[in-house]
């Protein structure tokens, strides 16, 4: 007979079932704050300083839902996206197809932070090319992922990002004995929730990318399972046990997202305003190979010329962190798609362990060369800000299913929770089809 755990109940025993969250962070950091984010302030100013913010506070709840869809149905991402009301085409719901469809733009966002990990390599090791650090790279990521590194690489950028976060804070600290020094009028501007047209498409792609996004809302549902939450739940019998032991696991995985989303709000507010106040200021906006050298001055101007070499081991750090965890989500999500589509089994342990190998040279090779193709870093991933932003109104509808239709009734939260959940899909709905609408007009 299966003994399942029981919950645990004091939060220093909660504090050691965290990690789903922190797993998304490490992918978070690479490309939203460091790129996207500090590129946004350079070219914005402090004016769009409330959309990250805003971007980071109002998903959280969206990725609450899904991380209760995997514990109380033990289900993967897209197996969930085809138990959803709605028509198939062959095998597949709508939305996975949907889905399908936005992943070329996808494609070229990881290829950008392919291309910023190579970028940081070559003005470490000028010996070889930029080119050839993308592929060195990428060989590098799907052998680890190939041959299942990624837990212990994952602890390690996590130790790293937040050693890189407390030098990004006390960087913004320092900035104010300096010329670009922030003041309390430039942050009352920056949130005023004004956003002029010309910044609407930039914004967008912000909106999409910093913070959780739809992306890794999805991959959320596979950490969530593979730490061991929905096994300890197990499945739903009706009893009044099962409920309790669920409510207990949800407890922990609140507390993981919660924890989570304070680390990526500060890191990425920090990253706007050094973006805004310094390279604004000066004009600099991080573009094409000179993208990291522009970024670094984030540090340079702050810490002084010494700060470089500090930066690019940080920035170092926290691109490949992404690269890497980006390598592992999107091997177990196409895995999973393709086995809902009829296209490769993904349904025993041998499968998948079949299919993520697979894909886990597939897609870093993808990505490397599409940025060797486009060679602009800054520009994919702002298009895959895009391209993430339409999927968030995807996982906004799913989250809607998920919480009225598939919830199991013993499991139904509290009125302030339901508050803040339709907060957060009429902030996603609103921003993403203003952002659509202006995109194409």
């Amino acid at each position: 007979m299966k003994h399942f755990q029981q919950p645990p109940v004091s939060f220093n025993e909660k504090l050691r079932h965290l990690g789903p969250g922190f797993i998304l962070s490490a992918a978070i950091v690479g490309s939203g704050e460091l790129i996207a984010t500090t590129a946004l302030g350079a070219k914005a100013g402090f004016i769009t300083f409330w959309v990250v913010i805003v971007s980071c506070l109002v998903k959280v709840a969206i990725q609450l839902e899904f991380g209760k869809n995997a514990i109380y149905s033990g289900k993967l991402t897209m197996a969930s996206f085809n138990s959803l009301p709605g028509r198939k085409f062959g095998k597949a719901h709508w939305s996975i197809w949907l889905w399908l469809s936005l992943q070329g733009l996808k494609l070229l966002q990881v290829g950008g932070i392919i291309g910023g990990v190579a970028i940081v390599l070559h003005m470490m090791f000028p010996l070889l090319t930029v080119n050839l650090w993308a592929i060195i790279s990428a060989l590098v990521t799907s052998l680890l992922v190939y041959r299942g590194y990624y837990k212990g690489i994952e602890k390690g950028a996590l130790v790293m990002t937040v050693i890189f976060t407390l030098i990004i804070l006390c960087s913004v600290v320092l900035l104010q004995r300096t010329e670009y020094a922030i003041s309390w009028a430039q942050l009352r501007e920056g949130l005023s929730f004004r956003l002029p047209p010309e910044l609407v498409l930039i914004a967008f792609g912000a909106f999409g990318i910093t913070g959780v996004g739809g992306d890794e809302i999805m991959y959320y549902n596979y950490w969530c399972i593979e730490k061991g939450y929905a096994a300890n739940v197990g499945p739903d019998d009706g009893s009044r046990e099962w409920a309790e032991r669920a409510k207990g696991w949800i407890d922990v995985m609140y507390l993981d997202a919660l924890f989570s989303m304070v680390v990526y709000t500060v890191v990425t507010a920090a990253f706007y305003l050094l973006g805004a106040a310094v390279l604004h200021k000066s004009g600099q906006v991080p573009e094409g190979y000179r993208m990291i050298e522009v970024l670094s001055r984030i540090f340079t101007e702050t810490l002084g010329e010494w700060a470089k070499v500090l930066f690019l081991a940080g920035a170092l750090v926290v691109l490949y962190s992404t690269v890497f965890t980006a390598a592992a989500s999107w091997s177990r999500v196409w895995g999973d798609a393709f086995g809902q589509l009829g296209w490769m089994r993904f349904d025993t342990d041998a499968a998948r362990k079949k299919a993520i190998a697979i894909f886990s040279w597939i897609f870093p090779a993808a990505w490397c060369i599409l940025f060797l193709f486009f060679q602009s870093p800054v520009l994919m991933v702002i298009l895959g800000g895009v391209a993430t932003s339409v999927l968030l109104l995807l996982v906004a509808y799913v989250a809607v299913v998920f919480r009225y239709r598939s919830l199991p009734a013993s499991l139904k939260p509290a009125a302030t929770y339901d508050f803040f959940f339709w907060l957060s899909v009429a902030s996603i709905v609103a921003v993403s089809m203003y952002g659509l609408w202006q995109a194409l007009s």
